[in-house]
């Protein structure tokens, strides 16, 4: 069987977006409309569905790092502050979008939290690793030379 280990990370965040869109449980803040999503960042997202794929990007993250936390996951998110004339320096992402996105991925029953941070519960593996079984088999059949992986 496929994991999330064995097809692309752009393919599988697109599929689980458009998946988790069609799902109640998870609705965009009122907010997101105005909101960058770090302080690294000069404008907000030009994308009008951009919360359904940072929700994904954030439950890929922790399917593959967990158990983790919303430090670690705002510092993967971060980037260069453009400072003017003074150097560049690292920034975190927002916190507050990952702690809503994994607040929602709770309620849906596919991640839920440990003393070391947040994990994939059976729910949320089978979830994603179902999505992977269907990507890596239409790879297979657009590119017959990944089948014997």
């Amino acid at each position: 069987m496929a994991t999330v280990y064995d097809v692309p990370a752009d393919i599988l965040i697109e599929r689980v977006a458009g998946k988790l869109k069609e799902m109640d449980e998870f609705r965009p803040p009122e907010w997101v409309g105005y909101v960058k999503t770090g302080v690294h960042k000069e404008r907000s997202p030009e994308q009008g569905d951009w919360w359904y794929y940072r929700v994904a990007a954030v439950f890929r993250k922790v399917y593959v790092d967990g158990p983790v936390g919303i430090e670690r996951l705002r510092t993967a998110y971060g980037g260069r502050k453009n400072r003017g004339v003074r150097p560049e320096r690292f920034r975190k992402g927002s916190g507050s979008i990952i702690r809503k996105a994994l607040q929602q991925l709770e309620t849906a029953g596919f991640v839920g939290r440990t003393d070391g941070g947040r994990v994939v519960t059976p729910q949320g593996r089978s979830f994603l690793d179902r999505i992977a079984a269907e990507i890596k088999k239409e790879l297979e059949k657009e590119i017959p030379a990944l089948a014997k992986y």
